[in-house]
C-alpha cells in the first residue's frame, strides 16, 4: 500500500511538473507571437506615418504649382490684351496679377529660395501696378520686365502647364524681349496688329 501510494505521488509530482512546463512554454510562445505583432503594427503605423508625410509634401508641392498657375493665368490674359491692342482688358489682368502674387505663399520654400521668390514678386507687383494704370504703349514697357519675372518665378516653383517661351528681336531698340505663351503660334504683344508674327520660339516650357 505504501509502496502504492509511493508511486502515485511520483506521478503526481511528474504531472504537475509536465504541466508547469508546458504553460511556460505556451507563454513563451504566446510572448513570441505578441511581439512579433506588436512589430508588425510599429510597422505597419510608420509606414501610414511615412505615406501621410508624403502625402502632405505632395499636397502642398501641388498647392504652390496650383498658386502659381493663377498667375501664370492672369499673365496669359495680359498678353493676349496685349496682342489685341486692348488696353482695358490689360489693365483689368494686371490688377489681378498684383493680387494673385500678394496672395503667393513662399513659405514652403528652402531660405534661399524665398529671398529670391520675394524679390521676384516685389519686383513683379510694381510692374504690373503699372500696367493696370498705363496706356498701351507703357503697358508694353513693363510687360517686358513682368514677363522675365514671371519667367523666373517659374524656374523655382514649376509649373503644371506648357508653356512656350517666345522672342522678338526688334522690341527696346533692337535689344530684344521675351514673352511666355500658351500656344506655339507667334503672336507679338509688343507690337500688337502692327507686326503680329515677328518673332521666333525660344524654347518650351
Amino acid at each position: 500500500m505504501k509502496k502504492s501510494k509511493s508511486i502515485l505521488g511520483v506521478m503526481l509530482l511528474a504531472i504537475i511538473a509536465f504541466t508547469v512546463t508546458s504553460c511556460r512554454d505556451s507563454k513563451k510562445e504566446d510572448d513570441h507571437e505578441m511581439d512579433q505583432d506588436d512589430m508588425e503594427m510599429e510597422h505597419d503605423n510608420m509606414e501610414m506615418n511615412n505615406s501621410s508625410m508624403n502625402s502632405s509634401d505632395n499636397m502642398a508641392i501641388d498647392q504652390d504649382k496650383s498658386a502659381t498657375d493663377i498667375i501664370i493665368v492672369n499673365y496669359l490674359e495680359l498678353k493676349n490684351a496685349l496682342v489685341a491692342d486692348n488696353t482695358e482688358a490689360a489693365a483689368s489682368s494686371g490688377e489681378k496679377i498684383v493680387s494673385a502674387l500678394k496672395a503667393f505663399d513662399v513659405k514652403s520654400y528652402s531660405e534661399e529660395e524665398q529671398k529670391e521668390l520675394n524679390d521676384i514678386i516685389v519686383d513683379a507687383v510694381e510692374h504690373a501696378e503699372h500696367i493696370a494704370e498705363s496706356a498701351m504703349d507703357h503697358q508694353r514697357e513693363h510687360f517686358e520686365i513682368l514677363s522675365k519675372d514671371v519667367a523666373d518665378l517659374i524656374a523655382i516653383t514649376g509649373t503644371n502647364k506648357t508653356l512656350y517661351q517666345d522672342f522678338c528681336p526688334m522690341y527696346n531698340d533692337g535689344k530684344g524681349a521675351i514673352w511666355l505663351s500658351e500656344f506655339k503660334e507667334i503672336k507679338n504683344p509688343y507690337y500688337g496688329s502692327k507686326m503680329l508674327t515677328c518673332g521666333s520660339l525660344q524654347k518650351e516650357i
